[in-house]
């Protein structure tokens, strides 16, 4: 079901002309190994199975040898080569695998391990015969694990073919800076960053292996062909290093740029940071759209430290936009002018809509009023993280506001959590069943899924959260909280469902119930198997079927995409930005604070360990210094959104 939905992708406006049909050399002129940019993972993982297919059925003798991870980067084109064997395509009698990389200590039958995952998502579903997996023994005691590693690096006689992904700090498998390039397979120490990362698959930090085993760079570098995929704008960064920047032992994958048969496969959101996709006007001709002269402005504008309206003729040409003005014939002072007022006319502090005012440059429409309005949001806390000032203001404002809460969010909230709610019952006399809930948590079993009974009790204080959270300003949460708990979430592990007919179903159903005029929807792209987007894209899905079946209401509403606490849109994207004064930033504060569950202990912050309310006010008030430094007004804070084009649900 999921692969008959929507694949979200970024609006697109203007870029480069014909860019299918540039040569690869020019149009990859910064970049330093090939590099293959599709629409999404599903485009490019069709590819890339078709060339594996083609690899393995040509392999007349001996088996063919594959190198192999687990992880959500995998994911897509593991399910693709298991659809291509059910039809017949290929058979794997004849293959032959090795695992990059496993956690140490681990069994290789724990939930969390490599070992089952790989075989979970790709090797039980395949002929695949089972002398022909190797998988590192990472049971053993660590006085064995340098001889088993030495043991595991001679089998490996060969690697016709490495598939793999690459960290969001440029690490390949458990290889991370300061690897050197001739390593081979060994036992290595985690750093505390990918220890974090790996934490949302154990029950906690503290439960999360410290060493792990992992081929060495020069291992990966023996294969015949390397194939290095990154999925989701979260590996952008990674991606540019990678492509772009030069070789540093602080960034393993770099040593990838030196290997004779290696290609990156990406889609565009990985793709978004590279020279030909972020100022393709260096490598050809461009289509100048209005909002792709923005960009290109924008850009010169931040390169060369002035406001727009400062930006000279030489500015332009010294940075290869002369053909911007000679594709306009237009000035330099023109084109200043036209994007200081394009930039200027998206800010508006009536994100519903000003009623009986001038609207033709704003970015809503002043009728209807008062708007109803949906807002979806993925877990129990992105609404007011990501657009609380803007949630705020249009209920102040007199729209009849609802917010859908899509998931529980239940595995985010910790046991130590749980725990507190009911000593606080126990100590206020009510019949607690606290030692219940302790025995529950005290018998979960590392890998399996949590109990139903726990789990449940999790949403509870999520859904309790939440109804607090709006209530501090205002909105009653009983008529205008919705709580959806799809059920693609509901697995109590990390690894969530496909998205299916029952989740889009669900909100299809409060779509017709409430028939907005504006739905407010997560847009981002950071994983195609994070929850975010699963929940985006049941979203479009849903309001698609609507169009499709002519349903009236759908003609005049209007969708806005917002970002949450890990990233923001690029100025040259932004449709409407809504400026928050400092009383509105304090009053979104308030409502992140109700989240109590996620305050003080992010339960997955990555790299970074602010608090959300921090995050969200760092992100919001930067945003306002970047339309300050372009010469717009100067703000306090500025929350922005993007608008999906109507028009793209009528061609879908």
């Amino acid at each position: 079901m999921a692969n008959q939905t929507i694949q979200y992708a970024l609006p697109q406006d203007g870029g480069l002309i014909d860019r299918d049909s540039i040569p690869l050399d020019i149009l990859g002129r910064f970049e330093k190994l090939p590099t293959f940019i599709y629409k999404n993972e599903s485009e490019a993982v069709n590819v890339l199975a078709d060339r594996i297919v083609a690899d393995i059925n040509a392999t007349a003798d001996g088996l063919f040898s594959i190198a192999l991870t687990s992880g959500n980067t995998p994911r897509g084109i593991y399910r693709e080569l298991v659809d291509r064997y059910r039809k017949g395509e290929v058979s794997f009698r004849n293959v032959e695998v090795f695992s990059l990389d496993e956690f140490y200590p681990i069994a290789p039958l724990e939930p969390n391990s490599r070992n089952f995952r790989i075989h979970d998502e790709f090797l039980n579903h395949v002929d695949i015969l089972p002398e022909n997996v190797h998988l590192p023994d990472c049971k053993l005691p660590i006085s064995q694990m340098q001889a088993h590693c030495e043991e595991y690096e001679r089998r490996i006689e060969k690697i016709d073919l490495m598939i793999i992904g690459v960290g969001k700090q440029g690490q390949l498998g458990f290889n991370e800076a300061g690897s050197y390039p001739n390593s081979f397979t060994r036992l290595v120490q985690l750093s505390y960053a990918s220890r974090k990362v790996q934490s949302k698959l154990f029950p906690s930090f503290n439960e999360t292996p410290s060493m792990a085993v992992t081929m060495g760079l020069g291992t990966i570098m023996k294969a015949r062909k390397i194939v290095v995929m990154a999925w989701g704008e979260g590996k952008s960064d990674a991606v540019v290093r990678l492509v772009e920047g030069s070789f540093s032992e602080d960034i393993p994958a770099t040593l990838l740029q030196t290997h004779r048969n290696v290609s990156l496969v990406v889609d565009e959101n990985a793709a978004q940071k590279l020279t030909r996709m972020r100022s393709p006007w260096l490598v050809g001709d461009c289509n100048w759209t209005r909002k792709f002269t923005r960009k290109a402005v924008v850009w010169l504008s931040q390169k060369v430290g002035k406001p727009v309206l400062k930006l000279t003729h030489q500015d332009y040409m010294e940075n290869s936009l002369g053909p911007l003005l000679e594709s306009r014939q237009a000035t330099s002072y023109d084109i200043n002018i036209e994007v200081f007022n394009d930039l200027q006319h998206t800010i508006t502090g009536w994100p519903g809509g000003k009623p009986d005012a001038d609207d033709s440059t704003r970015p809503v429409k002043s009728v209807p009023f008062p708007k109803r309005v949906l807002i979806f949001s993925p877990h129990p806390d992105d609404d007011v993280i990501s657009m609380g000032g803007t949630f705020i203001r249009l209920f102040h404002q007199g729209h009849d506001v609802h917010v859908a809460y899509e998931t529980s969010g239940n595995y985010a909230v910790h046991d130590d959590v749980v725990l507190q709610h009911f000593d606080t019952a126990r100590e206020l006399g009510l019949n607690s069943p606290y030692d219940h809930v302790k025995f529950l948590i005290a018998n979960k079993k590392a890998g399996q899924p949590e109990p139903m009974e726990l789990r449940q009790i999790k949403a509870a204080i999520r859904r309790g959260e939440s109804r607090g959270a709006v209530a501090s300003f205002g909105l009653n949460p009983d008529t205008h909280t919705h709580f959806l708990n799809l059920p693609f979430y509901e697995t109590g592990t990390e690894k969530k469902n496909p998205l299916s007919e029952a989740d889009i179903e669900i909100i299809r159903q409060l779509m017709e119930q409430i028939k907005p005029h504006q739905i407010y929807l997560a847009g981002d792209l950071s994983d195609p198997h994070g929850t975010h987007r699963i929940c985006t894209e049941a979203v479009l899905e849903a309001f698609r079927q609507l169009v499709a079946q002519k349903e009236s209401w759908t003609s005049e509403c209007h969708l806005w995409l917002y970002r949450g606490a890990w990233q923001e849109w690029d100025l040259d994207m932004v449709d409407m930005a809504v400026p928050l004064s400092p009383d509105e930033m304090l009053k979104k504060r308030h409502a992140i604070y109700k989240h109590l569950s996620q305050k003080d202990i992010v339960p997955f912050p990555g790299n970074d360990n602010r608090e959300f309310w921090q995050r969200a006010e760092e992100r919001t008030q930067h945003t306002a210094q970047l339309y300050d430094a372009l010469g717009m007004a100067e703000y306090q804070a500025i929350e922005v959104f993007v608008e999906m084009d109507n028009g793209f649900f009528r061609q879908n």
